[in-house]
């Protein structure tokens, strides 16, 4: 175990972005592996919130067309920022809704059965909000999920492959939905493969990108995804229940939105009130409703500390972290511990930035970990997730969190910690 504390100690000092962990308020005496729930508060989020309040308390609502930033603008602003992390251009991103809402947008729009193509293509592991989603729209166009919802099932309830998806699409099909990180084994797959397939049959290709964006690169435009959404709260640091952000390829620039709302009608134009609806072309033209301000300002100053070091090198030490946990879980606790497995691929490429772990008792060692400091979560039945961040874990942190599971582990007196919560945030 000293070798790996040692290591652990080395990789500190030898990271280029350690200084960046003072950018963050980290908890005291806590260690905090939940990036991929909600993110850390960092001081440039907070510095433009805190300058957002003080332009409303000076400007008033002339803040729309005054402040620093103008509020009118601000979510095509926050949107060109977020369009370099994901391989997008800067038109075909803007922060608006929440995921959910994201989807309802999109879907209405974008799903529209015929007596050829009625089908959309999810798969089991879907976050179960995406597919709540998807089954409503495709009621509310008069369909049936029992039947227009084609499900690519798991061999092993924790991951997919690529052809799977592949081998759903036909000439039924409208949309093929994935998540390119898989929420509960942090699974990464190859998106590019499955659109390339979709496109050739003209089927549209749509993603929830909550669980990468922010900590794995993306080629969006490159890749010619149709569309896609994602949140803002997990490693993008946007703050608890933050803007989320929705992608439209420009070459569906001139696409109508199925729902239709004044902040997506033409910018210049906007207060004319003309009661019929003329959109803003690209993805701004998909807003509905007035942005939140207070929101999108903590999205516009963490999104300049994530761009300032580039999506790239946050991938390099994300992977570096996860590598570390997986190799000191495999030797600190897998040889003692024959029903702890890590579900994880150890492929970097294969793999997200969180890493998952499976034990019958998971529900109870998560409550063990957050009662001792050490902030994880639990996905039921059996599933552990562990998100160090690259801005603001250290490797002494991944370190230290798994001693403290080897000492839980060796204790073996689990119920200890049963409080009757069934279900660890």
């Amino acid at each position: 175990m000293r070798r790996y504390r040692d290591h652990a100690l080395k990789m500190d000092r030898e990271d280029p972005l350690s200084h960046l962990r003072d950018n963050f308020y980290l908890q005291a005496h806590k260690i905090y592996l939940e990036g991929n729930s909600l993110g850390l508060l960092n001081k440039q989020a907070e510095a433009r919130i805190l300058e957002s309040i003080q332009e409303w308390k000076d400007l008033g609502i002339d803040g729309w067309l005054s402040a620093r930033s103008p509020w009118f603008w601000l979510a095509e602003k926050v949107g060109t920022k977020m369009a370099k992390l994901v391989g997008a251009k800067s038109g075909e991103v803007i922060a608006t809704g929440g995921t959910t809402q994201n989807i309802h947008t999109l879907f209405s729009a974008f799903y529209r059965p015929d007596e050829r193509r009625r089908k959309i293509v999810a798969d089991i592991l879907s976050f179960p909000s995406d597919l709540y989603a998807i089954k409503s729209i495709i009621k509310l166009k008069g369909g049936d999920p029992e039947k227009d919802l084609v499900l690519v099932q798991s061999k092993n309830e924790k991951h997919l492959a690529e052809s799977d998806f592949i081998d759903h699409l036909a000439d039924d099909v409208v949309i093929v939905w994935i998540s390119p990180v898989l929420y509960q084994s942090g699974q990464l797959l190859d998106i590019a493969d499955i659109a390339r397939e979709a496109q050739s049959q003209g089927v549209l290709v749509g993603l929830d990108c909550s669980h990468s964006a922010g900590v794995v690169p993306h080629t969006l435009h490159e890749n010619n995804i149709d569309f896609a959404t994602w949140c803002g709260y997990k490693y993008l640091n946007g703050g608890p229940g933050s803007t989320g952000f929705l992608f439209v390829h420009e070459k569906h620039q001139d696409q109508e939105p199925g729902l239709q709302g004044w902040f997506g009608y033409k910018k210049r134009q906007q207060f004319a009130m003309h009661p019929s609806f003329d959109h803003e072309p690209g993805a701004a033209g998909w807003q509905t409703s007035t942005p939140n301000i207070l929101s999108l300002a903590a999205l516009d100053g963490s999104l300049d500390l994530l761009n300032e070091v580039g999506i790239e090198v946050i991938r390099k030490k994300s992977l570096l972290l996860t590598d570390f946990l997986m190799e000191c879980v495999q030797n600190m606790l897998l040889p003692a511990h024959k029903d702890l497995k890590i579900v994880t691929p150890a492929d970097s490429a294969r793999r997200g930035g969180h890493v998952s772990l499976q034990h019958p008792a998971a529900r109870l060692i998560s409550l063990a970990l957050n009662a001792r400091g050490v902030v994880v979560d639990h996905r039921p039945p059996d599933v552990i997730r562990m998100a160090p961040s690259a801005l603001y874990s250290s490797f002494q942190d991944v370190y230290n969190a798994l001693e403290i599971l080897k000492v839980i582990m060796d204790d073996g007196n689990l119920e200890q910690y049963d409080r009757g919560v069934k279900w660890v945030p």
